[in-house]
């Protein structure tokens, strides 16, 4: 179905979903290019409906392919065309690609974010909460280095940046469409539950060279094998100090006392792999040393 009017109802959906600061409850997700588009249907989003531009007709024969494969596929009176200008106006890139689509939001629950997808459900929990995370391109950051490091899952408390969001979703490279994903806790309700699930709650924050002697964990010498929850602050403020208190460990990363603090993304991302190195060291002991250089 070709779409020639900026006021269509489709086209502002699209609009709304690509430049957006995320959906709301029941609201689709906006996800654009056609990497990403076809990653997000293999991952087994159920597409609502998809647009091509005209000069983008042979990039979308490979999202039409994965869309056949999956069981809810893309109903034909939802796959539409319009113009390369009309296209422009509603994309949320500067040069886009032509092809874009609208993903019915994933019901993940926490069970899913502490057990992890598929076969990482046997594995102990290890989830990352940004707490005031309010750059989505650290979100994505985060959520790209969960996913890579084994994180069985990921929530965003409120006033953390949307992890939908188109510009949180594209520095995810997709993470956030894979991961078990919870947006908008409440941190008190959070903590209550974490507890209830037997986690360890740590608050993350960096140490100077002159603050090492402070009663707080290093992030090599603190027990990421165990069930676990890494709490990241905001860029700017970091964890509020009540959040820090009720923590059960504080864990630091030894930083030069000329650098006043980590990004978000990179603190988030030395903390997963750290955890991942240690939960590989046991794969390693049982295996007698054959995944020494795996990471």
């Amino acid at each position: 179905m070709l779409l020639t009017s900026r006021d269509n109802k489709w086209l502002k959906t699209f609009r709304a979903a690509l430049r957006g600061s995320g959906p709301a409850p029941g609201e689709a997700i906006g996800v654009e290019g056609p990497k990403f588009v076809e990653d997000a249907l293999r991952s087994g989003l159920r597409a609502e409906a998809l647009l091509v531009s005209e000069s983008a007709e042979r990039a979308a024969e490979p999202i039409l392919r994965a869309a056949s494969a999956t069981e809810s596929g893309i109903p034909r009176s939802r796959i539409f065309q319009t113009t390369d200008k009309l296209f422009a106006s509603v994309a949320g890139t500067d040069s886009p690609q032509g092809v874009a689509a609208v993903f019915s939001q994933p019901e993940w629950t926490l069970d899913d974010a502490l057990h992890g997808p598929g076969a990482m459900r046997e594995a102990a929990p290890l989830v990352i909460v940004m707490t005031g995370v309010q750059d989505p391109g650290n979100v994505g950051t985060i959520l790209r280095s969960a996913e890579a490091f084994g994180a069985t899952g990921a929530i965003a408390t409120r006033g953390t940046a949307d992890p939908w969001s188109p510009k949180a979703l594209r520095a995810s490279a997709g993470s956030a469409l894979r991961l078990p994903l919870l947006r908008g806790m409440a941190v008190p309700v959070l903590l209550a539950q974490l507890r209830i699930a037997r986690l360890k709650i740590y608050a993350a924050t960096t140490a100077s060279a002159n603050e090492r002697h402070a009663p707080r964990e290093i992030a090599s010498q603190a027990d990421l094998r165990e069930s676990a929850a890494i709490f990241v602050g905001g860029e700017g403020a970091g964890l509020p100090s009540e959040l820090t208190r009720a923590a059960d460990a504080v864990i630091s990363i030894a930083i030069s006392a000329s650098v006043e603090s980590l990004n978000a993304g990179i603190a988030a991302s030395i903390l997963l792999y750290e955890a991942a190195r240690q939960r590989r060291a046991i794969l390693e002991d049982q295996s007698g040393g054959g995944l020494r250089h795996a990471l």
